[in-house]
């Protein structure tokens, strides 16, 4: 099936996927490659050094700059902008297009504005008039100026919480809350945690993270031999565990409990409140090798283990 052009759009490019409709009104500069399947509506620029993705949905009143990358079932909502001069009194000109990354399956709402050079995580949700001025994280929804994160696409895995009965059992990747003795009376509380039989591998480092605003986001990697046990000693976090098919939510706020989380398990933690300590332990020493920081990588490499 050929691609639909309305007479009235000019479409330059002869990379244009089959069954993609460019409505009117609409320029697509030579240069551009866009997939198949995609909807394009009215009033749509489209410079040469773009590249859209299958089944892309970019509604009316859009400008994709040379430089943006829009991956396969994303969906631009109308009148978002794509600002590509990190320094728009500069006469020259950035000497090379600043690459602007929308993942699969990322949605941008009505309105939202993109600063130049960000990327969307894969299947993040940008809300409607949302100023977007760093990296969105993959599953992230944002909303706001400058955007925050609200929350995270859960796919309907429901959220776990103190009083779930999925306490103590496993959650997605292996993942589960594990308990820690705590003793309180008039003088006080006190957890304690025997290294060598209480963890579910002997800790080889340990850290704390504190005085972390709530608006900023901690985590987001996986690691590839390493496993941690996360315990909350004051205040709340809320974490986010992926085993790139299915998420769990859960909030930590008491330190009776601690989440164990096995290697190749993407974690994120964010809403900490503003007096949270977080205490982790850790199977391995630092390495920066055993980081995984790029989403896509990650379920890259756990498809390389599948197979």
């Amino acid at each position: 099936m050929t691609s639909l052009v309305h007479p009235q759009a000019l479409c330059e490019s002869e990379n244009v996927g089959s069954a993609t409709t460019v409505r009117a009104f609409t320029h697509i500069h030579a240069g551009a490659v866009l997939g198949a399947g995609c909807d394009v509506g009215e009033h749509v620029l489209i410079e040469d050094d773009v590249v859209v993705g299958d089944r892309v949905t970019i509604m009316a009143g859009v400008q994709l700059w040379d430089g943006v990358r829009l991956g396969d079932d994303v969906f631009v909502g109308p009148n978002v902008t794509f600002t590509n001069a990190p320094m728009p009194r500069d006469p020259t000109g950035p000497p090379t297009p600043v690459r602007t990354v929308v993942a699969p399956g990322a949605s941008l709402g009505a309105g939202a504005v993109l600063l130049p050079g960000v990327r969307v995580g894969r299947n993040a949700m940008v809300g409607a008039g949302a100023v977007v001025t760093r990296n969105v994280p993959a599953n992230a929804v944002v909303v706001g100026n400058p955007a925050r994160i609200h929350g995270y696409v859960n796919d309907s895995v429901p959220t776990v919480t103190e009083s779930s009965p999925v306490l103590f059992e496993e959650l997605v990747g292996g993942a589960k809350l594990i308990p820690v003795r705590m003793a309180s009376d008039l003088r006080g509380s006190l957890s304690a945690v025997e290294l060598r039989s209480d963890l579910p591998f002997p800790p080889a480092r340990f850290f704390a993270v504190f005085g972390v605003p709530s608006k900023d986001v901690r985590g987001e990697h996986a690691h590839r031999r390493c496993a941690q046990v996360l315990i909350c000693l004051r205040g709340s976090v809320t974490c986010i565990v992926d085993d790139g098919t299915h998420r769990n939510q859960l909030t930590l706020s008491s330190p009776d409990r601690g989440l164990f989380m096995p290697p190749m398990l993407w974690g994120t933690q964010y809403n900490y409140s503003t007096d949270t300590v977080l205490a982790v332990f850790a199977s391995h020493a630092y390495d920066g090798a055993d980081y995984i920081r790029d989403y896509d990588q990650f379920l890259n490499e756990l498809a390389d283990t599948d197979s």
